[in-house]
């Protein structure tokens, strides 16, 4: 079995977290294989919770879906959708698990301050201090006219609205004195006068006055976790957040890229640079041997883009209806329709539609794709595929040497897709010392190694914000 030799790498003590995020609206959940449960049942809900508890993750974390996902005003009938509110459902999962982590992602561009950090305190004080919140912002039209607001919240502002959200959730937190509440009966009132300050807030997007309602639970505040992977979310990440997501888990030195960068922008925020934990999402496939955990993959991938959700994909890219051709046939020969989309199918903005299209059928003419192949092979690239001990010296090289604090698992299969990683993966990260055999706090931020929420530090120097 290989080992990391301690002195060889610049965090030898480095320990591996690990959150399963159970989607919201998706396709890489295969909702058509024999195994798979219902998406809604709370049920399964339940099940994973407990098996990622069981396997001593730090967090479960739901994803949110403001609108099913459409194409030309139909609904994607593809996508596995509907889930409950996110903070429902996750008050329920604390009345049945103990330890892990609650994660909701709840988004600022439509909701509002006063009523979210509410509900959320609430979550944390149930949950014994294990609620997190995933800031998400919005900016497109599609989502906005749910709220009857449109595109109104220009790209530019979705994150100078966040920060401000955050102002206001932070000073509702922390309204309550620690010692607001009497310790004994023999107190003369229940609360210490003066104990609850109320918030008063005027801003460029909120102009609130409101009194807290809730004391701070164990934790002190909810931990905050973001998933910017723009320079403006990065720096929003930087200044705000606890946890940051990503994109760069897969390939070691793009990840370790990536949080050299968040460090240093952590840095410039006057922070220390070990402050935000770095979690990629990211799949995991586990086989016997190499060779079958690759075709374990390759079936993965089939089930994952069926031909109708490959036309979507490349749809997406040549902005076209495409449900007309045959997946299995050549991508279309003509160009790209320049066109933005308007966020269909959850859709990226593409900043060269054309010039990725050329690379799309360069690559397929080079290795004989069809238009599925191509989408499976060039489409976005997700997950590490291995046995469990190669994965295990994998990841322990990844933690080790600073690219990454753990990773936020997606399983492909509900509820047991994270049965293989629990029971086959997890004792070995736990044989090379890199993942922890019990938990030894209580609070989602004691599971995460976390510093004291940033409103309760002490101001940074001139010198080191600066830095």
């Amino acid at each position: 079995m290989t080992r990391t030799d301690p002195t060889d790498v610049p965090r030898p003590h480095a320990q591996l977290h690990f959150g399963v995020f159970f989607q919201g609206v998706n396709h890489w959940t295969i909702w058509s294989h024999p195994d798979s449960g219902s998406q809604i049942d709370p049920a399964s809900y339940r099940r994973v919770a407990q098996t990622a508890e069981r396997g001593l993750f730090d967090a479960f974390f739901l994803g949110e879906g403001l609108r099913l996902r459409e194409v030309d005003g139909q609904i994607h009938e593809l996508d596995i959708a509907g889930r409950p509110d996110a903070i429902t459902q996750l008050a329920a999962l604390a009345a049945v698990t103990d330890r892990i982590g609650l994660v909701s992602t709840s988004n600022t561009t439509f909701n509002e301050p006063a009523d979210l950090a509410r509900r959320l305190s609430g979550l944390d004080l149930l949950s014994g201090g294990r609620a997190g919140w995933n800031v998400v912002t919005t900016d497109n039209a599609w989502t906005g006219a749910n709220f009857r607001r449109g595109g109104y919240l220009d790209h530019a502002d979705r994150y100078r609205r966040a920060g401000e959200f955050l102002e206001v959730a932070r000073a509702f937190w922390d309204g309550w004195a620690d010692d607001a509440i009497a310790r004994s009966t023999d107190a003369p009132a229940w609360s210490t006068p003066g104990a609850v300050r109320q918030v008063a807030h005027k801003g460029t997007q909120f102009d609130v006055e409101l009194t807290p309602t809730l004391p701070r639970s164990a934790q002190g505040h909810p931990v905050i976790f973001q998933a910017g992977d723009s320079g403006e979310g990065r720096d929003f990440a930087a200044r705000n957040a606890d946890v940051i997501f990503s994109a760069h888990g897969n390939d070691f030195d793009d990840a370790l890229a990536f949080a050299d960068d968040v460090r240093r922008r952590l840095r410039a925020a006057g922070r220390p640079d070990d402050d935000l934990r770095i979690l990629p999402g990211t799949e995991i496939i586990i086989g016997a041997t190499e060779a079958e955990a690759q075709e374990k993959k390759r079936w993965l991938r089939l089930q994952q883009v069926t031909p109708a959700t490959a036309l979507s994909i490349a749809g997406l890219l040549w902005n076209r209806d495409l449900s007309d051709r045959d997946a299995d046939g050549p991508l279309p020969a003509e160009d790209p329709l320049v066109e933005e989309n308007d966020g269909s199918f959850g859709a990226r903005r593409i900043a060269d539609p054309r010039k990725v299209a050329a690379e799309w059928r360069q690559k397929a003419e080079a290795n004989c794709w069809s238009l599925r192949e191509t989408v499976i092979a060039l489409g976005p690239q997700r997950g590490h595929v291995g046995t469990p001990s190669g994965l295990a010296d994998k990841f322990a090289h990844f933690v080790r040497h600073g690219a990454v604090d753990g990773f936020n698992i997606t399983p492909y299969l509900i509820p047991d897709g994270l049965d293989d990683i629990v029971d086959l993966l997890v004792p070995e990260l736990q044989e090379r010392g890199v993942y922890r055999t019990a938990y030894t706090g209580t609070t989602l931020r004691e599971h995460l190694g976390l510093r004291a929420p940033l409103t309760h530090r002490a101001a940074p120097t001139e010198d080191r914000a600066a830095s």
